[in-house]
């Protein structure tokens, strides 16, 4: 009998071990840099090798983040799709600095930390592509409302290393090969602005200068050479106002960049790929995206 219980306890164990290899290996992106800093990359690696792969970025308007729903629970859609999925607990201000407002006073973390986090994780993923399983040349950035934000942010401004500063120069491309900008935060200037993310991203009095507000506005620099692009939002999103979205497809389009735009009526905000937090209409952006993503690589 207590052999059994062994036995079955052995079992256990090594199930218990490999679930967290396979959805819980951490990754601290700027170790062994300098930098300094620690920021988490969780690896959600689909079954298989090569497989197409997405980097993750949850929402919380730059000053906190969303891992559950829009982290977790999107990389696990991803994954069960056979797109390895990374996700991202890139730098925010945190709630420190969205109570006290001490950055007024001390830098704290605000752009361009965290477009630094995600083109180190392009870095890191294309370079060990062969170690994580994945085709270097099918990684992808989806991101929510804020996260939707950097996503593109990392799809237009590719072509500048913000890693220089610390020392960094990549040997590959820090383009990623599509974006996926889901109820994104898109302009710091217009009308429709979250006022709480162009905060979270920019800091305090000053450093919420019109030139910065100008260069993070996405509306603003979109170009025909960015990645494909699945843009996706609702009319009734009660937190960032739909606008937002329709200006960025309204520049794409002028730009001549290749893209798919899907809008709901309804589904509201912060619903990731749980169908239990929004609407049967909204939720079906899952498929669109999914049947978008395997015209990509033919």
């Amino acid at each position: 009998m207590l052999r059994k219980v062994s036995e079955i306890l052995t079992i256990v164990v090594l199930l218990t071990a490999l679930c967290v290899s396979a959805e819980d290996k951490v990754i601290n992106i700027w170790e062994g840099t300098g930098c300094g800093e620690k920021v988490k990359l969780t690896s959600y690696p689909a079954s298989g090798d090569r497989n197409p792969a997405c980097i993750v970025c949850p929402g919380g308007s730059y000053f906190w983040l969303d891992r559950e729903t829009e982290g977790k629970g999107v990389a696990k859609w991803l994954q069960s799709n056979g797109i390895s999925a990374y996700v991202l607990e890139y730098r925010v201000g945190g709630v420190p600095a969205f109570i006290t407002h001490y950055r007024l006073l001390s830098r704290g973390h605000r752009f361009p930390d965290m477009l630094q986090d995600v083109q180190r994780s392009i870095q890191l993923l294309r370079e060990n592509a062969a170690e994580f399983g994945i085709d270097p040349d099918k990684l992808g950035v989806m991101g929510f409302s804020a996260g939707g934000h950097l996503s593109a942010m990392s799809g237009i401004f590719f072509d500048t290393n913000f890693m220089k500063p610390l020392g960094i120069t990549p040997e590959v491309s820090l383009k990623p090969d599509f974006i996926a900008p889901i109820y994104p935060v898109v302009s710091f200037t217009d009308c429709s602005t979250h006022k709480r993310s162009r905060r979270g991203a920019l800091g305090e009095g000053r450093a919420i200068s019109k030139e910065m507000k100008d260069s993070l506005s996405l509306e603003k620099h979109a170009r025909p050479d960015m990645p494909p692009t699945f843009l996706m939002n609702c009319i009734d999103d009660p937190v960032v106002n739909y606008r937002n979205s329709e200006l960025l497809d309204s520049a794409m389009t002028a730009a001549g960049a290749k893209h798919r735009y899907v809008q709901f009526r309804t589904g509201g905000h912060g619903f990731g790929a749980t169908p239990e937090k929004t609407t049967a209409e909204a939720i079906t952006w899952k498929e669109d995206f999914i049947k978008w993503f395997k015209t990509l690589f033919k």
